[in-house]
C-alpha cells in the first residue's frame, strides 16, 4: 500500500512498484485508508499528509492490528521524526526516491518481519 498526497509522485511510485512486480493499493489521504479494510504486506506512507501525518496513520493502523512493515517517505526528516520512526520500527526513505532505494527498503522491511 502506498499513501502519498502528491498525485504525480503517487502515480510514479505505483508505476515503479508495479514494474517491480508489486501489486499496489494507492491512496492520497489517511482518511481513505482508514475508511476501509486494510490488507497490505508493506505500508509506504508519506510523512506529510493532509489532516494526519504518516506516523499517526501508521499508529492508527497498528491499533487496528495492521502489522505490516512500514516505510515512511519524507524530505529531510528531523531528529524528532527519526526517533519517532525508529521507536515504532518504521524505516525512513528520503525523497527524492532514486536509485532503487525504495525497493531495497521494502525488501528489508519485509525480511525483518519474516
Amino acid at each position: 500500500m502506498v499513501v502519498e498526497d502528491d498525485q504525480s509522485l503517487l502515480g510514479a511510485l505505483v508505476f515503479a512498484l508495479e514494474a517491480e512486480g508489486f501489486r499496489v493499493a494507492a491512496h492520497t489521504t489517511a482518511e481513505a485508508v482508514l475508511d476501509g479494510p486494510v490488507a497490505a504486506d508493506c505500508l509506504v506512507v508519506d510523512l506529510r499528509l493532509p489532516a494526519m501525518d504518516g506516523l499517526s496513520l501508521i499508529a492508527r493502523l497498528r491499533e487496528r492490528n495492521v502489522n505490516a512493515p512500514a516505510i515512511l517517505i519524507t524530505t529531510n526528516p528531523d531528529d524528532r521524526v527519526k526517533a519517532a520512526a525508529q521507536a515504532r520500527g518504521v524505516l525512513i526513505v528520503e525523497k527524492p526516491l532514486i536509485g532503487g532505494e525504495l525497493r531495497r527498503r521494502i525488501d528489508e522491511a519485509v525480511a525483518r518481519r519474516a
